[in-house]
């Protein structure tokens, strides 16, 4: 599979696929079961949940230059883990949206702000065993604060809490959402990085 990073590193082709039947269609998500062709030449089926890809952002209230900084966080009610999570604003890629006009999007509606700058972090497969998923994680800056417009079925809260702060909940078990967890990484590790060169 070949990769680049206009897609950021999500696959461009599936070369192994002998055929695909869909079993599920819904709003969010595909489900397929694939005749599929292993590296060693056998075939076989696997169930594969389609999905359009995603954006996450970590957004900075203040310039990151270290670990102080203070980012936002929303705190969202999440109906499979059945309660609230604290995570970084994200959502589905629509149709053919540019992943960084998606963190934009998203930015907005669930934080409330615009940014003027946007990094890419970086990006990465949720869970490859049985889902194509893939998110493009960014960083923003220079933030304006407005209202934010969730979705009918979301239920957020918007906090501010320091990059720092928000690692020390990862390693007290309170920021347990994958996707957040990554992303503040690689922006900690990106803002480390800078600080030395």
């Amino acid at each position: 599979m070949r990769r680049d990073r206009a897609h950021g590193g999500a696959p461009r082709s599936r070369n192994s696929t002998i055929s695909s039947r869909r079993v599920y269609q819904g709003r969010v998500l595909n489900l397929d079961v694939d005749t599929v062709r292993f590296p060693n030449d056998s075939t076989g089926e696997l169930e594969l949940i389609r999905h359009s890809g995603a954006a996450a952002v970590v957004p900075f209230l203040d310039t990151p230059r270290d670990s102080g900084a203070r980012i936002l966080l929303i705190r969202q009610f999440r109906y499979a883990a059945d309660r609230f999570l604290y995570e970084i604003p994200a959502g589905r890629l629509d149709g053919g949206e540019a992943p960084e006009d998606c963190a934009r999007r998203e930015l907005k509606e669930e934080a409330g702000c615009t940014a003027n700058s946007i990094a890419w972090l970086g990006g990465f497969f949720t869970t490859p065993g049985f889902i194509d998923e893939y998110i493009h994680a960014f960083m923003a800056t220079g933030l304006t604060r407005g209202e934010s417009k969730p979705e009918r079925d979301e239920f957020i809260e918007v906090d501010s809490i320091s990059l720092l702060g928000a690692l020390r909940l990862i390693d007290q078990n309170e920021i347990v959402d994958a996707k957040s967890i990554i992303a503040l990484f690689m922006a900690d590790r990106l803002i480390s990085q800078r600080r030395q060169d």
